[in-house]
């Protein structure tokens, strides 16, 4: 297990010190949502570019710990060019792990546990359910995601 969890460090580092999808896009066109967590001070403003049904692009800016940065970096790599009906499944998916204990982690599927093989890297975060006050930290551009692709549905 320490070699995975070796892997999944680095794999966490990697999205902090390089993180994917960097910067912003014209707003409008792209609808433009800002998160923020009050308890650490991470913020994250996130750029959707949505055109028939697709998430075509998403940029990101914002500061905070390594978690906050490294997730939203995997949320962006994971989303991006998908159609909204997996973006909003791997979403759920993410969220469910975030909110999951420890022990429902496991490598096949069932009715209350995380299919960890779905995810890929984001994988890489299953470790912050061990430490409840960083769940917040992991899901912060989540539910930004989640509040930006609510907006633009609302307006339509």
């Amino acid at each position: 297990m320490s070699n995975l969890e070796d892997l999944y460090r680095e794999i966490i580092l990697d999205h902090y010190r390089s993180p994917r999808n960097r910067g912003e896009l014209a707003s409008p066109p792209a609808h433009r949502v800002e998160g923020f967590n009050p308890l650490c001070g991470d913020e994250v403003v996130v750029y959707l570019d949505v055109h028939d049904g697709v998430l075509t692009d998403i940029k990101m800016t914002g500061h905070g710990c390594s978690i906050s940065q490294s997730s939203s970096s995997l949320m962006s790599a994971a989303v991006k060019g998908k159609p909204l009906e997996k973006v909003e499944e791997t979403i759920d998916t993410f969220k469910k792990m975030m909110t999951a204990h420890a022990s429902t982690l496991q490598k096949d599927e069932g009715d209350d546990e995380v299919d960890l093989r779905t995810l890929g890297e984001l994988a890489a975060l299953q470790g912050v359910v061990k430490f409840p006050v960083r769940i917040k930290c992991a899901t912060l551009a989540w539910n930004t995601l989640r509040q930006g692709l609510d907006e633009m549905s609302a307006s339509l």
